[in-house]
């Protein structure tokens, strides 16, 4: 999990004018969600399942160029 101490040291290096979006496989404590909930510019953290569902979102919105950074392939499923 990440903690207070890696966000705080990751938004240490920000401008003010930086949106972010950071993204933690194994999930953030209380204290990092809270640092990111009251930095000075916007911080959004996820961890994995939160990413995936965002992209598959908005992945038909995304550009060819960075679709090509992280390719999704359709797989139809029997409901």
């Amino acid at each position: 999990m990440v903690s207070a101490f890696a966000i705080r040291s990751f938004i240490a290096r920000l401008r003010p004018e930086d949106r972010e979006l950071y993204v933690s496989t194994g999930g953030s404590t209380k204290e990092a969600r809270y640092e990111a909930d009251h930095a000075y510019v916007p911080v959004r953290l996820l961890d994995l399942d939160s990413f995936v569902r965002n992209y598959v979102e908005v992945y038909d919105k995304v550009n060819d160029n960075d679709r090509a950074i992280l390719p999704l392939t359709r797989v139809w499923l029997p409901a």
